[in-house]
């Protein structure tokens, strides 16, 4: 997919490889010839779907799972859901590209951990005017039975990219902007609830990267309510995460407790969506 807007002739062209073999995700995002995503500079859990995927700059967590393995309630002994969720590693059923290759869509049928169906389908494109790109996803429970959708976006960058002025700026944080090596240690998270816009979007900046770019991603609040980050420099581990997420960081049982596991009944939807762009 070409990303470029408004290009002089000799400048280089933008573009995304997406991978059809993991839910048309991002495996790249080359900007001015530069890839953004982390490539192998990234640390391994043992999974290889989670491997692949967190290597490219973009994967999709969920849809009924997000984050680490937790237990399935009322599954066999022992059962539990994969490292982040059942859609990363799955084919594309369908996909269809625009004649200007500025439009990308996808169907995605994903086989749950607890026995469910789910359909996602995916509707990429280039939006000239917020010179951004966007996807808006549209999650539907072809099983027979309900299930809470969960969903995280991670956007991964290569800790190569940023430097010791590098920030990250959001309305989210109540100082606006901290630096990029947040926490203690080689490796560091945050959730925190994303602040909302009057367009019912949140966002959020890093910058400067490496040439003075700057790469924002804006993600609609209302079904993916909170900020997450992650970094990690271990190793040959060199990675930060821009992590928009359905649900605040807490195990399974404890947002069941809290009513937050909402079902998503055989036949309903649920629609998320999450933009980026690099000026």
């Amino acid at each position: 997919m070409r990303t470029r807007f408004d290009a002089p002739d000799d400048a280089q062209e933008n573009h995304i490889l997406f991978d059809r073999s993991s839910a048309l995700d991002i495996a790249a995002f080359v900007v001015d010839g530069v890839d953004l995503s982390p490539g192998a500079a990234i640390p391994s859990d043992g999974d290889p779907r989670i491997d692949r995927a967190l290597s490219g700059f973009l994967f999709t967590c969920g849809p009924e799972h997000i984050r680490h393995p937790e237990p399935i309630a009322g599954g066999a002994d022992g059962a539990r859901y994969p490292l982040h969720g059942s859609l990363a590693g799955t084919p594309v059923q369908h996909t269809h590209m625009s004649a200007d290759s500025t439009l990308c869509i996808a169907t995605v049928e994903v086989n749950l951990a607890d026995g469910g169906h789910a359909l996602l389908e995916r509707r990429w494109h280039v939006d000239a005017d917020r010179h951004e790109v966007m996807l808006e996803d549209r999650l539907t429970n072809t099983g027979a039975r309900a299930f809470p959708p969960m969903m995280m976006y991670h956007l991964n960058i290569a800790g190569r990219l940023v430097g010791d002025n590098t920030r990250i700026i959001s309305p989210s944080f109540a100082e606006r902007e901290r630096g990029w090596r947040f926490g203690e240690g080689e490796s560091a998270h945050f959730c925190i609830p994303a602040e909302v816009g009057a367009d019912g979007w949140s966002d959020v900046t890093l910058a400067p990267l490496a040439g003075g770019k700057r790469l924002t991603v804006r993600f609609r609040a209302d079904t993916l309510p909170f900020l997450q980050m992650w970094r990690c420099q271990r190793g040959v581990a060199d990675v930060i995460s821009i992590e928009p997420a359905s649900h605040r960081l807490a195990k399974r049982p404890e947002l069941g407790a809290a009513g937050e596991l909402k079902l998503l009944e055989p036949g309903q939807t649920q629609t998320y969506a999450v933009a980026f762009g690099v000026a």
